[in-house]
């Protein structure tokens, strides 16, 4: 990316262009230092658009089904006039960086749509498989008027717990399962969804998917009420997304409960406190990135690393060395 006119870009980006909107996210994921300079003058120049999207975070464990709900999800979301934009944060190939998985591919007739845009990135090796730039890609598509943001994960972990930090409403997707599965799903990820949606409710599959639902409805029961629930949230449905059914009723309580939280103040307040969370992690990693650019500061690290791995020094003790020859270099 040579010769980058970031207003001409951001004029683009404003005016819903999809080739401006990649070319934007591609430049807001480059670890070149030149280009982070130029991602941070495009969203200062995008940043009172005024524009803001529902912002959806969807995980769920591989096989469940993702790829095929999203798609049929975001046809019928974009079937009603509604812009949608999906963020797929595929894992990364050890070898080149790249994704592996590949969502376009995946989400064929969603590709092609109009309204829609897919936007598979590679984890590049981030905690819990999402990319460290997606709160800047889901700002970008706000900014490029998108009604409908998208955020899918691998399912690894903990990257429910970080896209329900950059997202509006965290939705679990699940399989048809008996009790054994309800042991299985942590409570912590239980405690952070919105919605648990039951797919594959279709064919012989159908009875389970129901009884799954109740199941894990029994379980939503016994939950501490959130603040910013109103009666009946969070709740679990069954959806087919081979038979798309079910979509409408789940994309309405989604909207109902966005709405409620609009209304009491909870939406507001909550997209402040990620804001914040954003700016505190953008400073932890800056600084990380000081150490890793300081040939000093590295080989200081490194050798106290060995030490530490060696017994011979406590890690807090290593850690305070390495933050005061960082403040020493900073002086």
């Amino acid at each position: 990316m040579t010769g980058l006119d970031v207003a001409e870009l951001a004029r683009g980006v404003r005016g819903g262009e999809r080739r401006a909107l990649a070319r934007a996210i591609t430049l807001v994921e480059s670890r070149r230092a030149d280009h982070r300079a130029e991602a941070g003058d495009l969203l200062d120049a995008l940043a009172g658009t005024g524009r803001q999207a529902l912002r959806i975070g969807l995980s769920g464990t591989p096989g469940v089904g993702k790829s095929t709900f999203i798609e049929a999800f975001g046809m019928m979301l974009t079937g009603q006039g509604l812009r949608v934009a999906v963020l797929a944060v595929d894992p990364s190939s050890a070898r080149s960086g790249g994704s592996i998985l590949g969502d376009k591919t995946r989400m064929d007739r969603l590709a092609r749509d109009p309204r829609a845009f897919i936007r598979p990135s590679p984890s590049q090796a981030q905690l819990g498989g999402v990319a460290r730039r997606s709160r800047e890609a889901v700002t970008l598509c706000e900014a490029a008027g998108y009604d409908v943001v998208l955020i899918e994960t691998v399912g690894v972990g903990q990257s429910e717990t970080l896209v329900a930090g950059m997202a509006d409403l965290f939705v679990l997707l699940l399989a048809p399962g008996g009790g054994d599965e309800l042991q299985g799903v942590k409570r912590g990820i239980m405690e952070i969804a919105d919605l648990i949606l039951v797919n594959k409710a279709d064919g012989d599959l159908k009875p389970a998917a129901l009884r799954t639902v109740a199941d894990y409805a029994g379980a939503l029961r016994l939950l501490r009420k959130r603040v910013q629930d109103p009666d009946g949230f969070p709740k679990a449905l069954p959806v087919s997304a081979l038979e798309e059914a079910g979509l409408a009723a789940a994309w309405s309580e989604m909207k109902a409960l966005a709405d409620w939280r609009r209304a009491n103040g909870h939406f507001a307040r909550v997209r402040a406190e990620q804001a914040r969370a954003w700016f505190e992690d953008e400073v932890r990693q800056g600084l990380l990135a000081r150490l890793e650019r300081d040939a000093g500061l590295r080989a200081r690290m490194a050798a106290l690393g060995d030490a530490v791995e060696a017994g011979r020094a406590a890690p807090s003790r290593a850690a305070a060395e390495v933050l005061a020859a960082l403040e020493a270099a900073q002086g």
